[in-house]
């Protein structure tokens, strides 16, 4: 099993779903993981049970990622309790679907603040001390709909859209001190939010799917673990789809 002992990750998003996955199985490999959701519950509840399991590995903490003076100040606390950065995890995105002809400017705000601009924030906030580590790794987690688009999807489409391109504009700016930057563009993937979805929707999606069946969490951070290990060192500027082959060209 890949050991990230000494290592720190700071994952957003990490209260649920493929968040709190990712959280814990870097703490189950040594990592120790700084939780970040808006809620306090929702990152609470996923720190408390990482905690029960590796006693003083993850530490919650609830922010606003679209809130750019709460995120730098957050930077400076997680620097103070945990000393260093070597990982970070942009996981936090939102919803606000809705035909464009009918989506309301605050729909199409409140998506892009959180989905792209909390990216921006987020890596604005660590990226110096993930520059200073010897193994610095940056992960954005966007979305096979930034690939090909989806109706009643505009404003988060071009949220994970623009996630790519910001990916491979900090891979690059980064290549100099060895950080690598890639971007992890998840499919459908079991979680509380898919299994809400109709069964006629179920059955139409499950019919683009070349593998024939939605993706588990466990798909999402096998791959985060090796993105961020050391067996990823010459991979940067990437968006690897886990999708059952859904966008394959």
């Amino acid at each position: 099993m890949q050991s990230f002992e000494g290592k720190v990750a700071v994952v957003t998003g990490g209260g649920r779903g493929i968040g709190g996955a990712i959280a814990r199985a870097l703490a189950e490999r040594g990592a120790k993981v700084a939780v970040i959701s808006r809620s306090e519950s929702s990152c609470g509840a996923t720190a408390e049970a990482i905690h029960a399991d590796f006693p003083g590995a993850a530490k919650a903490y609830a922010v606003d990622v679209a809130d750019h003076e709460a995120v730098q100040a957050l930077g400076k606390q997680v620097l103070a309790d945990f000393g260093s950065v070597d990982i970070l995890v942009n996981n936090a995105g939102v919803t606000r679907d809705g035909l464009l002809m009918r989506m309301k400017d605050e729909d199409w705000m409140a998506v892009l603040d959180t989905n792209l601009k909390g990216a921006f924030n987020t890596v604005k906030a660590f990226m110096r001390p993930i520059m200073k580590s010897d193994q610095g790794r940056i992960l954005n987690i966007a979305s096979v709909i930034g690939l090909m688009g989806n109706a009643g999807q505009a404003n988060y489409a071009a949220s994970k859209a623009g996630l790519i391109g910001f990916t491979k504009s900090v891979a690059r700016e980064l290549a100099g001190k060895a950080v690598t930057c890639n971007a992890i563009a998840p499919g459908f993937i079991s979680t509380d939010m898919t299994d809400v979805l109709p069964e006629k929707v179920r059955e139409d999606i499950m019919a683009k799917i070349p593998l024939g069946s939605f993706g588990k969490v466990e798909d999402v951070t096998q791959l985060v673990l090796f993105l961020a290990g050391p067996g990823a060192r010459y991979i940067t500027g990437q968006v690897m789809a886990v999708d059952g082959g859904m966008t394959m060209q």
